[in-house]
């Protein structure tokens, strides 16, 4: 292994080195040179390429190359190198003579076939050949979509690789996949054609000034920032970028991947793990760097479908029926804005909020990375007499801005309040203060504010590193799959949301605002949905918040699912109150599943009266995995609940599936270990609540149909058998449930609506419906069920 390593890198290393060799012949293919990327950035990034380079030794050819006939080709490629241009510091003069050159060197080419490959390679060869040059390397620059990928790179390892000695680069555009199975599918097909060392997927934000500058400004202001960039003073930090177009022209590709795919899952996560990782000694190292950034990945806490608000602005639909033909029936479910709530998992970043947004007509076109700092201080003195944007009761902030918005531009901004940071004179420069501009609440003159030198556009940046070989600045396989396996699961639990209409640019008023709580992020503004369509004043929820009714002759609650849970959680903490006031504690036994989640989260994140330190929790049923198993109701209870409440650990008391080294094995008495401990703590066996879901198959707990175990007799904890995976289940018996004081049926969702009704119309025939079953012998039964469950 350390062989190929060896060797691995010296080749790297030599192909590097090599594209510095003087007299060497550099040839740059543009796949997909008449395509709208080609025309707005990369015939412009290629010129200023040949601009900063071919006056050093190096000889440069350009093919744009397309699968447009020859003659049509020329004529629009010709088009597109018409608006080349030259930087400002570029004399007017050697702008147009090097232009005129790069115009010589730059040929089209139709390439369709194997054969035209061959031929473009012979071409290539016969022309170094001719100069009486040696070839230093090809670029080849895939802008073309990704189906077209595997093809290509077939033909080109097949037929147009460079001879020996000379070094091949392609370059990929995104979208690299749609979710984290096909962009292993396509990385292991590429992969199969291409070495690691040769693609350079751009995720052209990297190539964006203020975001290359993340890294430098941490690294040369660790002197200051090694005591500030962590969660005792980072209050949170916000990821934004914001657009006013819409998305008129490219209907096909949003309604293929939407805003998350198109600017948060690559963007936005890759600014994020600038921001978060911690700082390898050196931060020019390519390596170095992309290790750092996977500890942030696999520290990333998993996102669900609470982590995300969505919205789509209102005429997108029409935009797409008109654009992709489609009826006039269509509804597009395609999020045009998302925010998003991250948190991280370790020491330095335990509980800072990192919030990502981006959306389409917006108010205003802007992008920026702003880290807010928590304040400490109290001031005496009142505002009036605080010393001018130095005070330590104003905003502390570090941002760096991406682009446009009011600045215009990029630009890195640091309080004065917190230090004067150092950046390179050479590359930035201080701003000059503009009076009555006012940026994230202060004006200018409040930041110590720096602007490049020289502004540079990212493609122009990124292909320059593409030639003198930085991967630093690139996307490599292990850092495109680790981003797909932390923005599938919620790009999955999102598939079938209904976005919030918004009507776009400044008429959105404050109808996106969001707010969050703990890993919970919703709209700040309630919007109010029809439940009947149609002319006229229609219902809305809130005159529907709480419908209470009978239900299998017990109490029914129905409500939409936010003020149901709201119900449930105020029912259980005032249940809980009066046990602890008559008893000194309460016994709460809970089910795990999807059901409850948004239960244990209300009740962490919205109940700070509630007993805790003198609540008993115990597990309804549990699954025979590992308790650190996702898999397990322990878990889940873990993960939403207990991590963020403060129950005395002794008042814990998770099922014992797992003795010995086994999993639910019979004789280790798993179940009458745990019938004991029920049995000496809590009184008569009679929970004070319990709460139950309700599968569709009429199942509760884990007790199920056709199976006669638990649903009679004197066990109070069983071991069953499920039809699900994982199948080995610890319950506890239907007349230990009958027991409780109280107990609560929490259904959700439109798939329980048939069992719902079912079970509305059946007797108590537990053996086919366990659900049927449940009917404390001198308690309360209550039901909560959300509208879809019980209206359908």
């Amino acid at each position: 292994i350390w062989k190929m390593l060896t060797v691995a890198v010296s080749v790297a290393l030599l192909g590097c080195l090599q594209a510095q060799q003087p007299q060497g012949h550099v040839s740059v293919i543009l796949l997909g040179a008449t395509g709208d990327l080609a025309k707005k950035y990369l015939w412009q990034g290629l010129f200023h390429l040949y601009l900063d380079e071919a006056g050093k030794g190096h000889r440069f050819s350009f093919h744009g190359a397309a699968l447009t006939a020859p003659k049509q080709g020329q004529e629009l490629m010709a088009k597109a190198l018409e608006t080349l241009s030259c930087p400002k510091d570029v004399a007017p003069s050697h702008c147009a003579e090097r232009k005129d050159q790069f115009l010589q060197l730059s040929q089209y080419r139709q390439l369709k076939t194997a054969e035209d490959y061959r031929a473009l390679s012979k071409d290539i060869e016969a022309q170094i050949q001719h100069e009486g040059l040696q070839e230093a390397g090809r670029i080849f620059y895939f802008s073309v979509p990704p189906f077209a990928y595997v093809d290509i790179a077939r033909n080109i390892n097949s037929s147009c690789r460079p001879g020996p000695g000379a070094w091949l680069r392609v370059v990929l555009e995104k979208p690299f996949g749609h979710d984290h199975h096909s962009a292993q599918q396509l990385a292991t097909e590429l992969g199969s054609f291409f070495q690691e060392e040769e693609m350079y997927r751009v995720d052209h934000y990297l190539g964006k000034q203020a975001v290359a500058q993340i890294l430098p400004f941490r690294d040369q202001n660790r002197k200051a920032l090694d005591s500030l960039w962590n969660r005792h003073h980072v209050e949170r930090v916000e990821i934004v970028v914001k657009e006013s177009v819409d998305a008129a022209g490219r209907t096909s590709f949003y309604e293929e991947y939407g805003v998350i795919r198109d600017i948060l899952q690559n963007h936005l996560t890759e600014v994020l793990t600038l921001v978060a990782m911690e700082l390898p000694h050196n931060v020019s190292s390519a390596e170095a760097v992309l290790q750092h950034k996977l500890q942030v990945f696999q520290a990333l806490q998993g996102l669900q479908k609470g982590s995300a608000v969505v919205g789509q602005y209102q005429a997108y639909s029409e935009q797409v029926r008109r654009e992709l033909q489609k009826p006039d029936s269509f509804h597009s479910l395609t999020p045009t804005f998302a925010g998003i709530l991250v948190h991280i998992d370790n020491l330095r970043w335990e509980g800072v909020p990192f919030i990502l947004m981006s959306g389409k007509a917006l108010d205003e076109r802007v992008g920026y990375v702003r880290v807010l700092f928590k304040n400490q201080a109290h001031c005496v003195q009142s505002e009036r007499r605080w010393l001018e944007a130095q005070s330590q009761c104003l905003p502390r902030q570090v941002v760096f801005h991406i682009g446009h918005g009011d600045l215009g531009g990029p630009a890195v901004l640091v309080s004065r309040n917190l230090f004067r940071p150092f950046l390179p004179s050479k590359s930035w420069t201080e701003m000059e203060d503009q009076p009555g501009l006012r940026l994230f609440g202060r004006p200018l003159s409040d930041y110590y504010a720096y602007s490049p030198v020289r502004e540079q556009d990212a493609y122009s940046i990124l292909l320059s590193h593409i030639f003198h070989c930085r991967k630093d600045s690139f996307i490599t396989t292990e850092n495109l799959l680790a981003s797909w396996v932390f923005w599938t699961p919620v790009l999955d639990s999102l598939a079938h949301e209904v976005p919030r209409l918004y009507p776009g640019g400044a008429e959105n008023g404050h109808l996106l605002d969001f707010e969050f709580s703990g890993s919970q992020l919703f709209f700040s503004q309630q919007q109010l949905e029809q439940l009947v369509p149609g002319p006229g004043s229609a219902p809305v929820p809130s005159d529907f918040q709480v419908l209470r009714a009978k239900y299998r002759e017990s109490p029914l609650i129905s409500a939409w699912p936010e003020e149901l849970i709201s119900k449930l959680a105020a029912d259980i903490e005032a249940t809980a109150m009066r046990a602890v006031q008559h008893f000194g504690k309460f016994h709460l036994a809970l089910s795990g599943g999807s059901s409850p989640v948004a239960l244990f989260q209300q009740l962490a994140m919205g109940h700070y009266g509630f007993p805790w330190a003198h609540t008993h929790l115990w597990l309804v049923d549990e699954r025979c995995v590992p308790l650190s198993d996702p898999e397990s109701n322990f878990h889940g209870l873990q993960a939403h609940l207990l991590q963020h409440v403060r129950v005395p650990y002794y008042n814990i008391h998770p099922m014992p599936v797992q003795l010995r080294q086994r999993l639910c094995a019979e004789e280790d008495q798993g179940t009458q270990i745990y019938a004991s401990e029920i049995s000496a703590l809590v009184t008569n066996n009679s929970f004070d609540l319990v709460l139950l879901g309700m599968g569709t198959d009429g199942h509760t707990a884990s007790l199920f149909p056709q199976s006669p175990t638990g649903l009679d007799g004197e066990q109070l904890v069983v071991l069953t058998k499920s039809p699900f995976r994982p199948h080995l289940r610890m319950s506890l018996s239907l007349p230990l449930i009958n027991r409780a004081k109280k107990v609560a049926v929490l259904v959700m969702g439109r798939m329980k609506r048939e069992i719902t009704l079912l079970v509305s119309r059946v007797g108590r025939e537990p053996k086919k419906w366990p659900i049927s079953g449940v009917l404390p012998s001198s308690g309360q039964l209550v039901w909560y069920m959300d509208y879809e469950a019980f209206l359908g």
